[in-house]
């Protein structure tokens, strides 16, 4: 089904993100209006070291008011390859380097009001080489073994979204 756009605005630009208003029309001639998250995309990492150990950080998330267990992840700078953005979260993150990069998928974060795609990445070789953490972030590093992670996802143990989903993508990459 087609929705024929009528106009569009910005109504709010943000560090993050934009929130863009459309005006539509749907098949049924009505007239409505959607707000749209506009981000730029970003990545997340599934690095696993060779004693099949899983990097995970914890950290703040305000809007839920809690301590959240996730993989390493952050926003595309603008232009920026998802690549690149992967090869420099990782090291502010986990405080690792991977030897080996390997993009295995990607998804819409909320496709019902967001334009967010992440990209997911399977990090391997592991070697330290730290970078400065983003000055908003407090971050702790945690590891499991893989098959502990994977246990985490499907006991309702990891209750962040992007996590699952990039652990489920990973799954045939990686031995639990």
């Amino acid at each position: 089904m087609k929705f024929d756009l009528l106009g569009s605005e910005i109504v709010y630009k943000g560090r993050a993100f934009d929130v863009r208003r459309d005006k539509l029309r749907t098949p049924d001639n009505l007239t409505v209006q959607f707000d749209v998250i506009e981000h730029v995309g970003s990545v997340i990492i599934v690095p696993v070291d060779e004693k099949g150990q899983m990097y995970f950080v914890r950290q703040y998330r305000h809007a839920i008011g809690v301590d959240l267990l996730e993989l390493p992840a952050g926003t595309l700078e603008p232009g920026e390859p998802p690549e690149e953005a992967a090869a420099r979260e990782i090291r502010e993150e986990i405080g690792m380097a991977a030897g080996t990069l390997k993009e295995i998928g990607s998804f819409y974060l909320v496709p019902g009001y967001s334009t967010e795609l992440m990209h997911v990445f399977l990090a391997t070789d592991l070697r330290d080489d730290p970078l400065e953490a983003d000055a908003d972030e407090y971050l702790s590093v945690e590891s499991c073994s893989v098959a502990e992670a994977f246990h985490l996802a499907e006991s309702g143990q990891l209750p962040d979204a992007k996590s699952v989903a990039a652990l489920l993508l990973a799954r045939s990459y990686v031995q639990d």
